[in-house]
């Protein structure tokens, strides 16, 4: 019988802190066995698809779920007054969520995250964990080691890709632990949106060294944006194991403003990927140089990720 070695240390700068952190991982023994058990590459099939996921998902809306939630805070040790509370009345905000995906969705309380508001400054649209490229091309293969990203490919769309060719990218891994609404860079308007289907595989950089095309076969949200100050933009967000759904809260045919919110993931790790017309920005010099390194940037929402080109 093979046997495999724990998956690595999963190490990521945290620009609050200014110090490298090792990432507490939910769920890290399940996919150790789905990527390199010779049994979870059998079953693969079976769970990496969209029913699976929106069936574990759909567990997550009962109301015996809720009883993850303290349990879950504790472990990870989830700010939780950082949070509006649940709907559920409760003297401690662990027990006032119904069920696991409204704890999951929380909300931030007003004032505990503000977007930069200088026009050349891009805020973090995700509270993530960041990689970036000032241009897609040949050396830029993190996280997907072998593969060249190209923009047609995240798009699901040759011609809607041409736009973004040789443009910035960058990629905003969400954690189970993370916040998980995702927000608008800037003021605009949407000039398209479709959905790209595809199957559900981790977003773990640990999954990603065992299936290179995670973010080119995975189910895709795609909107095209025309911003105010960085040009037009490719926002695509991600569908990954477990996420029950990608949830969109801003009407299609309103525009948007800075910081407004655009939807949210139902529970599981999932990923922004945010493409740009060539030279229009290039990602935060910190999220570059780490980058290089191969280490992913934790970011708070809304702190500068990009700068005008």
């Amino acid at each position: 019988m093979t046997t495999v070695s724990n998956p690595p240390e999963i190490k990521y700068f945290n620009r609050m802190t200014g110090q490298l952190e090792v990432e507490k991982v939910y769920g890290d023994k399940f996919i150790k066995f789905l990527y390199t058990s010779v049994a979870g590459q059998t079953i693969g099939n079976l769970v990496t698809n969209k029913y699976f996921s929106k069936f574990y998902g759909g567990l997550q809306d009962l109301p015996s779920s809720s009883r993850k939630v303290r349990p879950f805070v504790e472990k990870f040790n989830i700010p939780i007054d950082d949070y509006e509370p649940g709907e559920r009345p409760a003297l401690d905000p662990r027990d006032s969520y119904r069920n696991f995906n409204e704890f999951f969705i929380r909300r931030f309380k007003l004032g505990k995250r503000n977007f930069v508001t200088e026009p050349h400054r891009m805020p973090a649209f995700a509270e993530a964990r960041y990689v970036g490229f000032e241009a897609i091309n040949e050396k830029g293969l993190y996280p997907v080691k072998g593969h060249y990203l190209l923009a047609k490919d995240l798009v699901g769309n040759a011609q809607v890709g041409k736009i973004f060719e040789g443009g910035p990218l960058l990629i905003a891994r969400l954690c189970p632990v993370d916040y998980h609404r995702y927000h608008y860079p800037d003021n605009g308007k949407v000039l398209d949106n479709f959905r790209v289907p595809g199957v559900y595989d981790s977003v773990n950089p640990f999954a990603l060294k065992y299936k290179n095309q995670i973010f080119i076969k995975n189910e895709r949200h795609v909107s095209i944006l025309q911003t105010e100050n960085f040009g037009r933009l490719a926002y695509i967000e991600v569908g990954a194991i477990c996420v029950g759904k990608i949830v969109q809260t801003h009407r299609w045919n309103k525009n948007f403003m800075r910081g407004e919110e655009k939807g949210y993931f139902l529970f599981g790790g999932s990923t922004v990927v945010l493409l740009g017309e060539k030279g229009a920005w290039k990602p935060s010099q910190d999220i570059i140089t780490n980058t290089e390194k191969g280490i992913e940037t934790y970011l708070h929402l809304g702190s500068e990720v990009a700068v005008k080109g």
